[in-house]
């Protein structure tokens, strides 16, 4: 369906949510109609903000907002939903839009097999009621299931559609960009020729798919690199894991700004533990880039300052390929936990592959690897 009918149909003024690539039409839409706008629209740091936002929201206006959001964000707000929401506690209605990676029966990537299993499921042990939104289904049952919810949310319970692959429709264009110069694989490029032999943990979407291909054109194995393809924001912490248990082996981390702000605790935990083998590089282009390019907050924060507060002992920002090669071998050198930020263009090569080996035999082979260090 047209999601301009969708958007009809609910009926709501306020969304909030994280991008998702199956929802990029609602997400286009939303860019192109409201922007980044307080009144109407905001991209939160993850799924439980933005449920806590819902909530605000309502409780401002007595009206029902609309949280947004990829099937894995359903972890993320079972806290909310469950203490919050939910008409046991605050009766506070919402009506979710829940991307469905992973739908049974559809080819998808391996951290979304188990998550689309149990997507409905979770909806309704939550007590979200929840309705199936497919590239078959008519306008007109989208309207039926919208006026029961109606009924549902009235009396402060929560309520989902949930969007199978090529549900939702948009003719309208959005281009997502910025005025960084530097390429995120030629970015990580730099850090593997930096790193040598060192582990590597790597964040979720197109960073740990260039880093395998990265490995693949060097004729090198992948035993180096734990691609954290899923839980998306605990990169940082997998490695901090395993820094703290190999405290002579130097440990590299290759994040990205939205998984940074979605449990950016994690740099807390992180400077209070200040392990002198690992060195955090952040490559920040401001934008949700895996899932289309909408934009996240991190292009206005201060992520060095941050990473001072936080306990890091040394924190630094580039933007230039000169200047990231010096910061890599100073960080090398440093023996001190180190952030780096590096200013990064959005967009990606439309021939970039997947990773080619399973989960579990990326696993194998780098806790094998770890055990030789």
């Amino acid at each position: 369906m047209k999601v301009e009918k969708l958007i009809e149909i609910i009926g709501a003024d306020f969304y909030t949510g994280v991008p998702d690539s199956q929802l990029k039409a609602l997400c286009n839409y939303l860019m192109n109609t409201y922007g980044i706008d307080p009144q109407h629209h905001i991209i939160a740091a993850n799924e439980g903000n933005c449920a806590a936002l819902a909530a605000g929201y309502h409780l401002a206006t007595g009206k029902v907002p609309v949280v947004y959001m990829q099937n894995s964000g359903e972890g993320n707000i079972i806290n909310p939903v469950a203490s919050l929401l939910n008409d046991k506690v605050y009766a506070i209605p919402t009506v979710f839009v829940v991307g469905w990676r992973g739908q049974p029966g559809t080819h998808d990537e391996p951290q979304h097999i188990y998550q689309g299993e149990v997507t409905v499921k979770l909806l309704e042990d939550m007590d979200i009621a929840p309705f199936v939104i497919t590239k078959d289904t008519a306008d007109e049952e989208v309207a039926d299931a919208m006026a029961k919810f109606r009924e549902i949310l009235a009396t402060g319970k929560d309520v989902a559609f949930v969007i199978g692959k090529g549900a939702l429709s948009y003719d309208g264009k959005v281009t997502y960009k910025n005025d960084n110069t530097m390429v995120r694989e030629d970015i990580i490029r730099h850090i593997v020729a930096a790193s040598g032999s060192d582990p590597i943990v790597s964040t979720t979407g197109k960073a740990s798919r260039e880093l395998f291909e990265i490995r693949e054109a060097n004729g090198q194995g992948h035993q180096f690199d734990f691609l954290t393809v899923g839980s998306m924001g605990h990169s940082s912490s997998i490695a901090l894991g395993v820094a703290l248990q190999k405290p002579e082996q130097r440990i590299w981390c290759v994040d990205g700004d939205g998984a940074v702000l979605m449990h950016m605790g994690a740099m807390a935990v992180l400077g209070a533990n200040a392990p002198e083998n690992l060195i955090h590089v952040v490559i920040n282009n401001g934008a949700h880039e895996t899932v289309g390019g909408m934009p996240t907050v991190a292009a206005k924060i201060d992520l060095v300052s941050i990473a001072k507060a936080c306990g890091y002992p040394y924190a630094v920002s580039v933007d230039s390929f000169e200047a990231l090669d010096s910061e890599l071998e100073a960080a090398k050198n440093r023996n001190a936990l180190s952030l780096i930020e590096v200013k990064c263009s959005i967009g990606a090569r439309d021939d970039l592959g997947r990773p080619t080996t399973t989960a579990i035999e990326n696993k194998r082979n780098f806790m094998n690897y770890l055990k030789t260090l």
